[in-house]
């Protein structure tokens, strides 16, 4: 356990560390400014180069019948700061209910009765660049990872945890998970842990864990286990009942290409992590990954229905994992991919059904025209029910519903 005069020095030394990371790589400046800006241009150009066959638009029964057991979603809905979303690049959502939580560059946006309502930093939250939301299903408190700390909303109150007031690792969280009790950040001077009950934080590492560095994308927690993604690390597994870690790692060691397929995690640096109904996926910069516990599956831009390699976010619902990109919104159960992408001159979309995981002679992705879509290609954040999905980009966030 770790004590609280040391996490301070710690805290500090790794966020000076961080800020040197981003001032001296300008990959990470690139990527980081990526991640926080986006493309703020409406519209979008769709992803080249795919065999597509285009269909009729906005026949929705055909596309539901093309997709097989995948959900559906049209008849998108978007919101920018026009329509009372606290600004119009969306970090992050979460369903909470009848409600609908938003982070973005500009507070907390929530969605109720079909109104915003808006927190910010007046109202106590740490910072008002929001990048993570979760919410307890024990205590049914909303948890924010923000640019500037950590913060709790319990009971309409707002309390927030730094480096100077708590056991946080690092101020910039950019994912946060309830799992119990428990709530974990992922943060850029390492993965912190907090017991709610005794009141006590963890920090994990390069010290006292296998990581390369401290730097923390994603975190997601099921069956006893934790996952987290670390820029440089892979993927690390942190087993609750023994203490013990695992990492996962490129085991080919390329950074620039995938020397032998299906082979483990595609890249070492890895940006999201979601683990449901038995399945670990993992979001890179550079391709996606599946794993079952014994298994390694690798999917691509170029020889899947996967919209690019460059990957913002993952969040699993049940059999079904959603990868927010920089083209668009994929979705995948592990044999049929449909994905969503705007139109590049008016509000419509594409629809685009793999009926495959891997692209062949007889696998070609079709598309179909339909008159929604989302509100902007640049992806960052999703939720997701069994009747509708929630999409946070770069230019407002959008709402779909599951068609049937």
């Amino acid at each position: 356990m770790f004590q609280k005069k040391l996490i301070y020095p710690n805290g500090i030394k790794v966020l000076l560390v961080t800020i040197l990371i981003l001032t001296v790589s300008g990959f990470s400046l690139k990527i980081k400014d990526a991640y926080l800006q986006g493309d703020n241009s409406v519209p979008n150009k769709t992803t080249p180069g795919r065999n597509y066959r285009i269909l009729s638009p906005g026949n929705y029964s055909e596309i539901v019948k093309a997709a097989g057991e995948m959900p559906v979603y049209g008849h998108w809905k978007s919101f920018t700061e026009k329509d009372g979303l606290p600004a119009h690049k969306a970090y992050c959502v979460r369903i909470d209910g009848d409600r609908v939580l938003v982070g973005t560059s500009g507070g907390l946006g929530v969605y109720e009765n079909g109104k915003w309502r808006t927190y910010t930093v007046k109202d106590g939250i740490a910072h008002n660049g929001i990048l993570a939301i979760d919410v307890s299903k024990l205590t049914g408190d909303v948890w924010l990872g923000t640019l500037g700390g950590l913060t709790r909303w319990s009971a309409g109150k707002f309390d927030t945890f730094t480096q100077l007031n708590s056991g946080l690792a690092n101020n910039v969280i950019y994912s946060v998970i309830c799992d119990g009790k428990d709530v974990w950040a992922a943060t850029g001077g390492g993965a912190g842990h907090y017991d709610t009950f005794t009141d006590q934080w963890e920090i994990y590492m390069e010290r006292n864990a296998p990581m390369h560095e401290p730097w923390t994308y994603g975190v997601c927690a099921g069956d006893g286990k934790i996952w987290i993604a670390a820029w440089g690390g892979g993927v690390i597994e942190y087993n609750t009942k023994t203490k013990k870690f695992r990492d996962y790692v490129d085991p080919d060691e390329q950074m620039e290409l995938d020397v032998f397929p299906d082979d483990g995690v595609v890249h070492d640096i890895t940006t999201g992590v979601s683990y449901d109904d038995g399945i670990l996926w993992v979001a890179t910069y550079f391709g996606v990954n599946r794993y079952d516990g014994a298994h390694w599956n690798t999917y691509f831009d170029h020889d899947s229905g996967l919209l690019s390699n460059f990957n913002n976010f993952n969040r699993a619902v049940g059999s079904v994992v959603y990868f927010c990109t920089d083209k668009g919104l994929s979705t995948f159960n592990g044999k049929t991919w449909v994905s969503y992408q705007r139109s590049e001159n008016n509000t419509g979309g594409k629809v685009l059904i793999t009926n495959g995981p891997k692209l062949k002679n007889d696998v070609k992705t079709k598309t179909f025209s339909v008159p929604t879509s989302i509100s902007h290609n640049f992806v960052i954040g999703v939720d997701a029910n069994e009747d509708e999905i929630w999409v946070a980009t770069s230019y407002g966030v959008s709402h779909g519903e599951r068609i049937k």
